[in-house]
């Protein structure tokens, strides 16, 4: 496998898989722009061989295609696999001694080697400024690092087994940063580095962090991977690798030698500065907040160094690819961690967090002929109870009764619930509680509601496969469109704050009940653009389940409280925008019009069909 990033880009080249691009580029948003429109068209591998202030090079959508990742990790991919297996249901590993001794000695070989001196990434000491700037969207703070594998020990327990290797977010310059001599880090809550930081801090002591950019590509994914309890991100990136994670430490930092740039510094307590805003992976910027900052140490790269990097926005996206794969290398850990799911499903088109489909089990009471949701409650609570998956808003769960169910067939599955959900019994809200940081439409950074939307029975309704004519004619709800069979988009007046939104949609729950049943239509979404949102299903899922807050923003035709459960007999979800939202990521024309000379006759792009 590959020792550096460099041997991984002649790989790629030499089997078709990525481009060089030879001419100027700018690094403000002239390389993001580039990305965007090649991942779009499913298109390679990109290396700017001339990036404009900077004596580096630069790689982007090395994981844009899940053919290409698994390309680059084709050597080790079955032995990880094996291992992940062997971690997420030790029992069968005992059943089949024989066959898993091999994943053992994997996982031995795999382990962290320390090393003398700092290896070939300190060959030069460098300035931030030194580096590639990229800028990624037009109301970017600053330059960030996209792809970095942000390093931290535990204070408690220093040493490379007990550290955390995640990737965050470094913005390197702009609004309050001394380039050179700070570096913004952007990490979210449920993160292991703020573990890390707490017990720095309760000690008075600075956090020292290492940020390592480039290197094998396996260590930009073992940054990212959710891994079982007692295995290290460091062991398992020596696995995907299929060599060694060495290492060395410089003025205590830890100094990976395989990375292409390596960043030291630290972290003082309670020091921060204004971080963003950034265009970020629900398809929004996430606006500027107070984060920690980082004071640099030292900047060392290697010779020829490659900076990777990629461009978050609406999914789908390069980090869309990352998900997938991620998810074939971790199995079934999800079913050993939380006893009775047979599956989650974290919705790429709503931007990941915000909306989980989930399948479980119903064994807790088989004997009664009425079939309601039990066990799904419980199994409800662990899945929000469970690192990342505590910060979804939306949780759809149901079981499998006479045919199988397919999360990912996302039509299907909220069809499949929407016929059996008792809307008086089956919704379960949580209110002010935690989000995703990147998530703005709660009540402020990190606050929001979740909802538990839990069907399990008999089938209570046909679905309607055109818009009903109870919807047509509305006085303040109009242009109703069919977005799915059971779901219908209406377009509202702009809202305007949300005791207005409360008397628009008594008049709305008023009408409606006046025109009788509507059965047959059991979700309804206002929106600003009912042609937008039924157009696909993806803008169904990104605009409705990104733009609401469950607690504030779902409404109910006959709705009711009946002790403190609230209840209705058709669920409105109010997706419009709403003044506290961050604005959506839209390109700069003028950048679009500058990149179209990378794709004429006889550029560097020109062949590719785009």
């Amino acid at each position: 496998m590959y020792r550096n990033l460099e041997e991984c880009v002649n790989d790629l080249e030499k089997h078709g898989h990525l481009i060089r691009i030879t001419e100027e580029v700018d690094p403000h948003l002239e390389m993001a722009a580039i990305h965007l429109k090649v991942y779009e068209a499913g298109g390679p591998a990109l290396l700017f061989e001339n990036v404009k202030g900077s004596e580096y090079r630069a790689v982007s959508n090395l994981f844009g295609t899940v053919e290409r990742s698994k390309f680059i990790f084709r050597k080790t991919w079955e032995g990880v696999q094996n291992v992940m297996a062997v971690r997420n249901d030790p029992v069968k590993a005992l059943k089949q001694p024989i066959k898993n001794v091999s994943s053992g000695f994997s996982a031995l070989k795999a382990l962290p080697q320390q090393k003398k001196g700092g290896g070939p990434v300190c060959a030069r000491e460098i300035n931030i400024s030194d580096l590639p700037l990229i800028k990624h969207w037009p109301e970017d703070g600053g330059a960030f690092i996209t792809l970095p594998q942000v390093y931290s020990e535990d204070p408690d327990k220093p040493g490379i087994m007990n550290s955390n290797l995640g990737m965050y977010r470094v913005q390197l310059d702009g609004n309050d940063y001394n380039l050179n001599e700070e570096a913004g880090l952007h990490y979210q809550i449920h993160r292991g580095i703020g573990v890390h930081q707490h017990k720095a801090t309760k000690k008075g002591e600075p956090l020292k962090v290492s940020i390592f950019v480039g290197g094998p590509p396996a260590h930009t994914l073992s940054a990212v991977m959710p891994l079982p309890e007692g295995l290290s991100e460091m062991t398992f990136a020596g696995l995907l690798a299929g060599r060694r994670f060495q290492y060395s430490y410089i003025d205590g930092y830890c100094i990976s030698h395989d990375a292409d740039f390596v960043i030291t510094g630290e972290i003082y307590p309670e020091d921060t500065k204004p971080e963003g805003p950034f265009g970020d992976h629900l398809g929004y910027y996430s606006l500027i907040h107070d984060f920690p900052v980082m004071k640099i140490h030292k900047v060392y790269a290697k010779e020829k160094a490659i900076l990777p990097f990629t461009v978050v926005g609406r999914p789908p996206q390069e980090d869309t690819s990352f998900g997938a794969i991620i998810h074939e290398l971790t199995g079934d850990a999800v079913k050993q961690e939380i006893p009775g799911v047979q599956e989650v499903h974290a919705v790429d088109a709503a931007g990941v967090h915000p909306l989980l489909f989930a399948i479980g089990s119903e064994r807790y009471t088989p004997f009664e002929k009425v079939k309601r949701p039990q066990e799904l409650l419980t199994i409800a609570n662990r899945i929000l109870g469970t690192g990342q998956l505590s910060l979804a808003k939306y949780l759809f769960i149901t079981a499998e009764q006479e045919e199988p169910l397919d999360t990912h067939y996302e039509q299907d599955f909220l069809a499949y619930i929407l016929e059996r959900l008792d809307f008086r019994r089956d919704l379960h809200f949580q209110t002010n509680t935690t989000i995703d940081t990147l998530d703005y439409s709660g009540e402020g950074l990190n606050t929001g509601s979740k909802v538990v939307i839990a069907a399990y029975g008999d089938k209570k309704r046909e679905l309607c496969t055109a818009v009903p004519e109870e919807l047509n004619g509305l006085e303040t709800f109009k242009n109703p469109k069919l977005v799915m069979p059971g779901v219908v988009a209406v377009e509202g007046p702009e809202f305007k704050d949300y005791g207005t939104a409360q008397k628009e949609f008594n008049m709305f729950t008023n009408e409606m009940e006046k025109r009788g049943d509507l059965a047959s239509c059991p979700m309804i979404i206002a929106c600003d653009d009912s042609s937008f949102l039924s157009k696909t299903m993806s803008n169904f899922l990104w605009a409705a389940f990104t733009r609401s807050n469950p607690s504030h923003d779902i409404y109910g035709i006959r709705s009711y409280y009946e002790n403190k459960h609230w209840g209705c007999d058709n669920m409105i979800i109010d997706a419009r925008i709403k003044p506290h939202h961050a604005p959506p990521l839209t390109a700069d024309a003028k950048v679009e019009r500058n990149i179209e000379r990378f794709f004429r006759y006889g550029a560097s792009l020109g062949e590719l069909d785009i």
